[in-house]
């Protein structure tokens, strides 16, 4: 997918007409962003926002995350009893002191 980021009000008018006129491309809406369908007709979109609005348009390619590919199991596991922790307002942080979780710390500094 690309993901098209608009930083001025013209460029979001812009985006936003886009959008309207060709939903068939649109994957998502985000106000001042939009994930456009990976295709050639995508990226025309997206270029064209570039080519008139020039640095108020940033377009990036993005691909779907696969969780069970890309996710350390400890950190999937984590993240589920992360979820189903008795008290909702507890921090991650000190919700992991004590068990076999990893804590922020090391997995801030671990790229996927």
């Amino acid at each position: 997918m690309l993901l098209v980021v608009t930083y001025s009000r013209a460029a979001r008018r812009t985006l936003r007409n886009a959008c309207k006129t060709h939903e068939e491309t649109v994957v998502r809406r985000f106000g001042r962003a939009a994930l456009l369908a990976d295709t050639e007709f995508g990226a025309f979109l997206a270029l064209r926002l570039r080519a008139v609005h020039g640095s108020d348009v940033q377009i990036e390619r993005t691909r779907p995350l696969n969780e069970f590919e890309a996710v350390p199991e400890p950190v999937r596991e984590a993240a589920d009893a992360y979820a189903d922790r008795d008290h909702p307002s507890t921090p991650y942080a000190k919700f992991a002191v004590g068990t076999d979780h990893p804590d922020p710390e090391s997995m801030k500094a671990r790229d996927l």
